[in-house]
């Protein structure tokens, strides 16, 4: 899974890398990054990519009051139904590796049957090198991980390659998030 924001022609080449290595991912948007970047909904769903919901500002969201963690949810899906039609299937929390029960009620509320976690951080975007990137993936994979990857970063560009070489050295591929878990 990726996060979307950062710069549009990262994102772009990130999606190429995984598609030549005939991958499909998640992208789980994040809203203000869709209102400077609305052609990218499209760039992921015509490449055969699922898209989601990152809340509208990719703000702590656990520690916003009700009202505000509900804003920011059907913020980004007000995006992305304008952009694509629909509010997408997944919801992943900003800032957060679990959503806490407040949010995965008002996701629910918001027309989400599924709240994202994921169980491996790559941590590219403490820029660590594109070879850390591929050591902190490889080394936590396994057979329905979910990876934590972002868009914005160069590192995550430069291990994208290796990592899916690796995956299927290990008879494992990348797949979206619905063919994972439905």
């Amino acid at each position: 899974t990726f996060h979307g924001q950062g710069d549009p022609k990262i994102a772009t080449t990130l999606l190429g890398e995984a598609e030549k290595a005939g991958a499909k991912v998640t992208v789980l948007a994040v809203g203000s990054w869709l209102d400077e970047q609305p052609a990218m909904a499209r760039r992921i769903l015509d490449g055969g990519h699922e898209l989601g919901n990152h809340t509208q500002h990719h703000i702590d969201i656990g520690a916003l009051n009700e009202a505000e963690a509900y804003a920011e949810i059907t913020g980004c899906a007000d995006r992305l139904r304008r952009l694509t039609g629909s509010i997408g299937t997944w919801f992943r929390p900003s800032r957060a590796q679990y959503a806490t029960p407040l949010v995965q009620r008002l996701a629910r509320k918001a027309g989400y049957p599924h709240v994202l976690s994921y169980d491996v951080d790559s941590l590219d975007f403490t820029s660590p090198g594109a070879s850390a990137v591929t050591r902190n993936v490889t080394g936590q994979i396994r057979n329905g991980s979910v990876v934590s990857l972002h868009f914005g970063y160069a590192d995550t560009v430069a291990a994208l390659p290796a990592l899916l070489a690796e995956l299927e050295r290990r008879r494992l591929r990348a797949v979206t998030t619905t063919e994972l878990l439905t």
